[in-house]
């Protein structure tokens, strides 16, 4: 009897082990869908041993390359196995993964927007990867390594390293990356290994002075400048092939810390890092002499008598002089100086003139002085007079645009000119510019009635400085001067989707269905980025086919944002709906602007990129003259879809992409709001959109021939 009852508790704790280890086996469901989807997404390769696309179980099975802990996947390691096709687009739900290395396979194509969150190693190097660098690697904060290396990566990099404090490696090397160096580079305070090399960077690289790195490779670039003191005493520096300036550098400006590297902190189990002079002893000393230290307490006594000095005498001068100058000397020699250059550059001016009051400049004395007075060269689009602000201290710390000056304006505008002058918004006047060191860029000169103090304007401009994003239209500068607000962009040289779209003439190539679906997804992300990155939420509140703004690869970069809070909600609303065929039907009703709104407006675009027809056009018949209302019904038949497909693609289109692309318009531009989808979801929808097609072919389909669809 004994003995069967151990039989039986034997039985009974294996039975519970075998269960224990079953139940730690499963994988979480969220992570092996994804991975199934990633299996797909590769093309189902056999060189992945154990993967499945239906089920399966990724960590009980030990998958190839996958890493798990307590049934979540931490790592996916599946370099060199020669993979096609894509990684998918829902990795971003992978949130365990601290460890993805895809490198050294045949994944061409744009590098995925969604990415493991709480990755730290992240080796895409090798995989033929083109477009630019992903605006979500900003969000990588744990991120500690970044290889991106050897691909076909484009474009400028973005201002998105301010938050990667953690970062330590990142190899940018052998791809075709142009423009300056981003400022937030300066926030890799962690780096210590960092390649460039073998791509086409352009200006000084001081933005790397100060941070900690053992290695820097900047060769084969077109860096221009001279090589920061600082680096030339790191442990590994390379900078063959670019253009340096030869001579002794110019002095810094004023203000500017000493150049000292930061040191790194290497110590060991309590040990002092190794190096000249750095040995520690049991008694802790400090390392400095008492001879130093009595030179510092006399320096410090000598400094401060000649303070005590100066501010007596600066006193005495003031008491004798400054009480009897004139209400009329007020102004610094700083300030007349401005003054005389302003005169001087009007006068050459040829535009129509006129005298109006402007306040004292900022940071200078308090604005008692008479109204300075000359000409005015702007346009006259100014000419309602301003309100007179309030004192209030303008805080400029947390805008990292540059300051222009009017003066620096009118030179590039050629004083506004009429043949500068690119188009007129809903707040102001656009202008082409061009600045002396060459670069293009345009100049929107805001309305005075949208502004009423320059506090406003400059709290505008802080929020507008901080969004950066591959698909949002950066801002380049700013002016606020003598009562007038400009703001400074990039330019794109092929203009907007608009005037592609609806003025496209005998030289202009129309867009092939490729490039439409690629624009409607920059044009996704970028609201994506507004609505679901920023914080808080940016609503566009004017989302047009002219503010889809297209480079000169056709890649799309959305305009005014951040804008609309210039505009109250009514006025936009009326500027909006009246005509435009671009505002949601609450918007006409409560004057009222949601990131659903956006979403509708969105809609309206795709539907722009499908038919080729204006939002709202009057010179067709009544029935059609609404596009959404016209097209609406139409979006689920396939042959009425067919039918209203721009005539200008010939026919060169997969017909179940088509399909596709109107289940997307149709869930955009529903008459409630809430039934509309967030953007995330219209982006997901899209990719998939994008990775079901074969985009690299153009495929002939006419209408009807569902035989034509690139899959």
């Amino acid at each position: 009897m004994r003995e069967a009852s151990v039989v039986i508790a034997a039985l009974l704790i294996g039975i519970l082990v075998n269960g224990l280890s079953s139940a730690n086996a499963d994988t979480d469901p969220s992570d092996a869908s994804v991975l199934r989807g990633m299996f797909t997404s590769l093309n189902s390769p056999a060189q992945l041993t154990n993967w499945k696309a239906n089920d399966g179980d990724p960590c009980g099975e030990s998958w190839k390359g996958i890493s798990c802990k307590d049934n979540k996947v931490t790592e996916i390691e599946i370099s060199n196995l020669g993979l096609t096709g894509n990684m998918g687009f829902q990795l971003d739900q992978l949130k365990s993964v601290t460890n993805f290395d895809i490198s050294n396979n045949n994944l061409g194509n744009q590098l995925p927007y969604q990415l493991p969150p709480n990755v730290k190693r992240l080796n895409l190097a090798s995989c033929g990867f083109s477009g630019q660098l992903p605006f979500s690697i900003s969000q990588l904060t744990s991120l500690q390594y970044l290889d991106v290396s050897h691909n076909q990566i484009q474009g400028q990099l973005n201002d998105m390293f301010g938050s990667l404090s953690s970062l330590s490696t990142m190899d940018l090397s052998f791809n075709s990356m142009v423009g300056n160096l981003p400022q937030s580079f300066a926030s890799l305070t962690s780096m210590s290994n960092m390649n460039l090399q073998n791509n086409q960077f352009t200006g000084t690289i001081d933005v790397l002075a100060n941070l900690p790195l053992d290695k820097l490779n900047v060769e084969n670039n077109h860096f221009t400048g001279w090589i920061p003191q600082q680096l030339k005493s790191i442990n590994s520096l390379q900078t063959d092939g670019n253009t340096w300036n030869s001579g002794p550098a110019p002095p810094p400006p004023p203000g500017t810390p000493p150049a000292n590297r930061p040191n790194r902190n290497r110590q060991s189990g309590g040990g002092a890092s190794n190096g000249e002079g750095n040995g520690s002893d049991g008694g802790g000393k400090s390392g400095i002499g008492g001879g130093a230290v009595a030179g510092i307490v006399i320096s410090i006594l000598v400094i401060g008598a000649i303070v005590a000095f100066f501010v007596m005498k600066r006193r005495s001068r003031k008491k004798s002089t400054d009480i009897e100058k004139s209400e009329n000397d007020m102004f610094s020699p700083l300030a007349s100086k401005e003054v005389q250059e302003m005169k001087s550059l009007e006068t050459s001016s040829t535009m129509s003139t006129e005298t109006f009051e402007t306040p004292a400049a900022v940071n200078l004395r308090p604005p008692r002085a008479p109204p300075v007075e000359f000409r005015k060269s702007l346009d006259e689009y100014d000419a309602s007079p301003k309100p007179i602000a309030p004192p209030k201290k303008m805080n400029t710390a947390q805008i990292s645009a540059t300051q222009y000056s009017i003066a620096d304006l009118q030179i590039a505008t050629d004083s506004f000119s009429a043949e500068n002058l690119l188009g007129e918004g809903s707040i102001g006047r656009v202008y082409r510019a061009q600045f002396e060191d060459g670069k293009v860029r345009v100049v929107k000169k805001i309305n005075s009635t949208a502004v009423q103090y320059p506090e406003d304007f400059l709290d505008v401009v802080s929020t507008i400085s901080q969004l950066h994003h591959a698909n949002v239209t950066e801002l380049v500068g700013y002016c606020s001067e003598h009562g007038q607000y400009l703001l400074i962009y990039e330019f794109h040289k092929n203009g907007s989707l608009h005037d592609f779209l609806h003025l496209s003439d005998e030289y202009t190539k129309p867009l092939t269905w490729n490039s439409r679906v690629k624009i409607a997804l920059g044009a996704a992300r970028a609201l994506e980025y507004l609505h679901e990155v920023c914080s808080p939420s940016v609503v566009h509140k004017n989302f047009t086919s002219s503010n889809i703004l297209l480079d000169s690869e056709l890649n799309p970069h959305l305009s005014d944002c951040g804008l609309a809070s210039l505009i109250p909600d009514e006025d936009q609303a009326l500027n909006h709906n009246s005509g435009s065929g671009y505002g949601a039907p609450e918007v006409s009703m409560s004057g009222q602007y949601t990131i659903k709104s956006d979403v509708y407006s969105f809609g309206v675009v795709m539907l722009e990129l499908v038919t080729g027809r204006k939002p709202f056009d009057s010179s067709r018949a009544r029935p059609e003259q609404s596009l959404v209302r016209w097209a609406t019904p139409q979006l689920h038949d396939i042959d009425a879809l067919s039918k209203m497909v721009d005539p200008a693609l010939e026919g060169l289109y997969p017909v179940k992409s088509l399909s596709r692309f109107a289940d997307v318009i149709a869930l955009c531009v529903q008459s409630e709001p809430e039934f509309r989808p967030p953007m995330s979801e219209v982006v997901e929808a899209l990719v998939r959109l994008v990775q079901r097609a074969n985009m690299s072919k153009r495929t002939t389909a006419p209408p009807g021939n569902d035989s034509a669809d690139a899959e």
